[in-house]
C-alpha cells in the first residue's frame, strides 16, 4: 500500500504535465480542473515550437550533457579503481573530500567558478559549461563507481597479474568490461544531472545560440511572472521525453548496475 501511494506521487506531476500540455486555455482556465481533456489539442506544442528554439536548445542540451557523461565516466574511472584499491590516508581523504564536497550550495561555487572561466576566455561558451558539469558530476560518479570497483574480486586481478598483464591493461581488459552495468548507470546520471541543470547554464550562458532547454523553458514565463501554461507544459513534456525515453531503454542495465556497486558500496 505504501509502494502504490509512493508511486502515485511521483507519478502525479507528470500524469498532471500531460494533462496540461494538451488542454486548450479555456479547460486551462477552469476553477475546477480535470485530469482528461475534454477537447484534446496539438496547439500548445505548436506554438511552443514557433515561440521559442526548443530544437536548437535541445540539441545544446544533448551535446553539452552527452560530452559531460563521456568525460566524467572516463576520468571517474581509473580514479575509483585507485580509491578502491589503495587504501591508504591519501585516498581516504581524497573518498571523504568527494562525500563532502557534494554538500557545497551553487551559490558558493559559481563566482569563483565564473572568474576562472572568465580568464580562460570561456564564458558563455558550450567547453567552458561541460568542464563546469564534469566537475560537478565527478565526485558523484567516483563515489559510485568506486563500490563497483569493490565489488569486483581481487582474485582477478591477481590471476591477470600472474599472466604477465600490467595495472592498465588489468583496468582496461579485466575490470572494465565487469564495471559495465556500473559505468552505464553512472554515465546516465552524470547524462541527466547536466540535462536537468539549470543555475549554471543560467549564469554561464548568455547567447541565446548557445543557452540549453531548461534555460529556454523560463522563457515561456512572462515578464509580469505569469505563465504560459498550455505551451509551458508541452515544452517541459517535450524535455522530459528523451530522459524517459533513454531511461526505459537501458533500464535494465541501470538496475544491474546499481545493485552490482551496492555489494560493496
Amino acid at each position: 500500500m505504501a509502494l502504490l501511494a509512493y508511486t502515485a506521487f511521483l507519478a502525479f506531476p507528470f500524469l498532471w504535465l500531460v494533462s496540461t500540455a494538451f488542454k486548450p486555455p479555456r479547460e486551462l482556465a477552469r476553477l475546477h480542473p480535470t485530469w482528461i481533456p475534454d477537447h484534446p489539442t496539438l496547439d500548445n506544442f505548436r506554438q511552443a515550437l514557433r515561440e521559442q528554439p526548443l530544437l536548437r536548445s535541445a540539441g545544446n542540451s544533448l551535446l553539452t550533457a552527452a560530452a559531460c557523461a563521456v568525460v566524467a565516466v572516463v576520468i571517474a574511472t581509473p580514479l575509483a579503481y585507485v580509491l578502491a584499491r589503495r587504501r591508504t590516508r591519501l585516498t581516504r581523504a581524497a573518498s571523504a573530500w568527494v562525500v563532502v564536497s557534494q554538500a557545497f550550495p551553487l551559490v558558493v561555487l559559481i563566482i569563483p567558478l565564473f572568474l576562472l572561466l572568465k580568464s580562460w576566455g570561456l564564458v558563455d561558451s558550450r567547453a567552458g559549461l561541460v568542464m563546469v558539469y564534469v566537475v560537478w558530476s565527478l565526485p558523484f560518479a567516483l563515489w559510485m563507481l568506486t563500490g563497483y570497483v569493490r565489488a569486483v574480486p581481487r582474485e582477478l586481478e591477481e590471476a591477470a597479474a600472474v599472466d604477465g598483464a600490467g595495472r592498465l591493461r588489468v583496468l582496461v581488459s579485466v575490470i572494465a568490461p565487469l564495471l559495465a552495468p556500473g559505468i552505464v548507470a553512472t554515465t546516465l546520471f552524470a547524462f541527466l544531472t547536466a540535462w536537468n541543470e539549470f543555475f549554471f547554464a543560467l549564469v554561464l550562458l548568455k547567447s541565446p545560440d548557445e543557452q540549453t532547454l531548461p534555460v529556454v523553458l523560463t522563457h515561456f514565463i512572462g515578464a509580469g511572472g505569469t505563465p504560459d501554461l498550455g505551451p509551458l507544459a508541452a515544452a517541459a513534456l517535450l524535455a522530459t521525453l528523451p530522459a524517459l525515453v533513454l531511461f526505459a531503454v537501458i533500464q535494465r542495465r541501470i538496475t544491474d548496475g546499481m545493485l552490482a556497486g551496492a555489494v560493496k558500496a
